[in-house]
């Protein structure tokens, strides 16, 4: 269809096209990504990873491309810029990944392939901690809508015909003759008191006897449990317990069969050959085993070192000591901070402090 000159008089010679676009383009990016987006982006991005751990085995082997190197990084900054929007139920929040872009610059200053390795494997446990919060967000929201629905489901039930009181029926000018009678013929005559005789100490007897029954059922089954206790306890006592499996820990497999003692004595072995971060990570570990043996935490593979530190917030002295400590794992496992053997020290020190203390409140 052809426009006339009228018309385009109308539109003021398309005068009003730009102010349009800029008000579309502004209204856009005050809204977010949505959380699937995200979630999308945390598993790219955790892909990358992967392909940059290959490149690095490659380069040992003198077969790496440093563009595609170069390129790898490039999609790995992009994917999750720091500031940005998500959109959740109620608004949008601004998500912190502040921390990835240090984390690949310390990345990038490294020189030694092994070194860059650990980087790597550091930020991606963080991202998998991420992208399993997530999960776990939106699980309690499924089942918080489920909720919801099944209670509106039910109030229109309730709202049909068939499950509404019936009204009581009406009551007509023969019954409510018969009930002012009886009310007048009940205030006219009302009922005697009378109060029942006192047997005095004839109706003490069944009450002692009844005491008697009771204190010898009670002997009786005293005996039972001191004569056949001994041989239930005996008996299922003696049960071999169920091998447990393997544990994962911060993303760390530790074996069944491994105590706290030996986790904290690899500890040492490592901060001997100067590996002061594995060492703190290794002595980290090892505190969390010792507080699960002792049923103060539950041990689980989506937890992060924040949720242990959150378990025993109601014990004050061992929320200190560990407060401490995992401060310092923190600031040297994800932070990639300089190490001297003074805050291994230090660290061990804190970790005998707490575990002998984890008994007191």
């Amino acid at each position: 269809m052809k426009i006339g000159r009228q018309n385009l008089k109308v539109f003021g010679n398309g005068r009003w096209l730009l102010p349009l676009v800029l008000l579309i383009v502004c209204s856009y990016s005050a809204f977010g990504i949505s959380v699937g987006d995200y979630r999308t982006n945390l598993e790219l991005a955790q892909a990358d990873i992967d392909d940059l751990l290959t490149e690095i085995g490659k380069s040992e082997l003198g077969q790496g491309n440093k563009d595609h190197h170069a390129e790898i990084l490039k999609k790995l900054r992009e994917r999750l810029p720091a500031g940005q929007k998500i959109d959740i139920q109620g608004g949008t929040i601004e998500s912190d990944t502040g921390w990835l872009t240090g984390a690949i610059d310390d990345y990038e200053t490294r020189a030694n392939l092994s070194e860059k390795a650990v980087v790597l494997t550091g930020i991606k446990e963080r991202l998998a901690a991420i992208d399993i919060r997530i999960d776990q967000l939106e699980a309690a929201k499924a089942a918080e809508r489920s909720k919801d629905e099944d209670k509106q489901k039910l109030a229109e039930i309730l709202k049909r015909q068939e499950y509404q009181k019936p009204e009581p029926p009406k009551e007509s000018v023969i019954q409510r003759w018969i009930r002012e009678f009886f009310e007048w013929l009940s205030q006219r005559f009302p009922e005697p008191d009378i109060k029942p005789v006192d047997g005095g100490g004839a109706s003490a007897f069944p009450f002692f006897l009844q005491i008697v029954l009771y204190l010898a059922l009670i002997a009786g089954i005293g005996f039972l449990i001191y004569r056949f206790a001994p041989y239930f306890v005996g008996r299922f006592g003696s049960r071999v317990k169920k091998k447990k499996g393997d544990r994962v820990i911060l993303g760390e497999r530790i074996a069944a069969d491994a105590s706290v003692n030996d986790l904290f004595s690899e500890a040492d072995d490592l901060a001997r050959r100067g590996e002061l971060r594995l060492a703190i990570r290794k002595g980290y570990i090892a505190l969390l085993c010792e507080l699960s043996d002792r049923k103060l935490i539950g041990l689980a593979r989506h937890k992060t070192n924040r949720d242990y530190l959150r378990d025993v917030r109601k014990r004050p002295r061992l929320f200190e000591n560990m407060s401490g400590m995992t401060s310092t794992f923190e600031r040297h496992w994800y932070g990639f901070k300089n190490i001297d053997a003074g805050e291994w020290e230090d660290f061990r020190a804190t970790y005998e402090r707490a575990v002998s203390e984890t008994g007191q409140q």
